[in-house]
């Protein structure tokens, strides 16, 4: 009889423990659970996101590489893949830019069109601004022809004429990633054409951008549709350069949202890419998309817009 009280006493415990066990590790399971299912969780690189817009099917972009982020709040909106190399194209014009900016002390003076890399972009048939040959204009037409028409012409001589030499602009514009934090980026020309040590992440470019648009001048720059060059002999009425981003773009398209500005590039190697700036409410928000396949570079099927478009769109409806 004792035996079986014993025997008793020692079921109880173990039944006890059991219950005990399996009701903390229920609410430690749920509390656990809780927490990876909050509204926002932070990422690696210090930006907060939302579960419920950065868990969105990816198929519904083409493009491989996308990077959304709201300016003011720094939340991640969405991302596919914006930490893996890829190659920036005429993206690459954005650092040209703001290391140009960053060293040019009068943006009305006159530089020569350099002859020997006006050359060398048409030989590789680069995108031009227009400008001719040893042409004389203002910085001014250079940034805008830089940024707005993507000249190849123009990118170059910003180089020549802030560094000495191009080798020296892309020690520059390495020197500046390094200093941004881009980790994932590195240059070796400032034009963009394809290289296979050219590359940048879709991150990286969206914090680039962020840094660039903090410059006024820049963000004039970027955000005007269309800019009339200063009179030269050779082009005595000013060239007309408009944005290769908003002339594809109609305010019917942008409902609720509008994108004020932004870069375009596009080679076979990088495919299609598009930088952006945009407006949903009171809000600025940057998207960068790239690497949308490109079949025929004669005739794009402009998947980087629609990708874009369709990423406000889904900002302002919250989908």
């Amino acid at each position: 009889m004792k035996k079986f009280l014993k025997l008793q006493k020692k079921l109880i415990v173990v039944i006890v423990i059991i219950f005990v066990l399996f009701t903390v590790g229920r609410e430690t399971h749920e509390y656990f659970s809780t927490l990876n299912n909050d509204e926002y969780t932070r990422n690696d690189d210090g930006h907060t996101r939302s579960n419920d817009e950065y868990t969105r099917s990816n198929d519904r972009y083409t493009s491989p590489h996308i990077y959304l982020i709201d300016r003011e709040t720094e939340n991640v909106i969405y991302e596919k893949d914006a930490h893996s190399k890829t190659y920036p194209a005429s993206l690459t014009k954005i650092m040209t830019a703001i290391v140009a900016l960053e060293n040019i002390n009068d943006l009305s003076e006159i530089t020569p069109i350099d002859a020997e890399t006006y050359q060398n972009m048409v030989n590789q048939n680069a995108s031009m601004a227009g400008f001719y040959s040893r042409e004389e204009v203002t910085y001014r037409d250079l940034l805008y022809g830089t940024i707005l028409s993507s000249g190849g012409e123009a990118a170059n001589s910003l180089a020549i004429h802030v560094a000495g030499n191009v080798e020296g602009f892309v020690q520059m514009m390495n020197a500046k990633a390094i200093k941004l934090g881009l980790k994932d980026t590195h240059f070796t020309n400032p034009e963009g054409l394809h290289n296979k040590n050219q590359y940048t992440t879709a991150y990286d470019m969206a914090k680039l951008l962020d840094y660039a648009l903090d410059n006024g001048h820049f963000k004039a720059i970027i955000t005007k549709e269309t800019f009339q060059t200063t009179s030269t002999p050779d082009h005595p009425d000013g060239l007309l350069l408009k944005s290769t981003v908003l002339k594809f773009l109609n305010k019917e398209e942008q409902n609720g949202f509008e994108i004020i500005g932004g870069k375009s590039g596009t080679t076979s190697e990088a495919g299609q890419c598009w930088a952006t700036l945009g407006l949903v409410g009171n809000h600025e928000y940057i998207s960068i998309v790239m690497g949308a396949p490109l079949e025929d570079i004669n005739d794009p099927d402009q998947a980087q817009i629609a990708d874009t478009l369709m990423l406000y769109e889904n900002i302002k409806t919250g989908k």
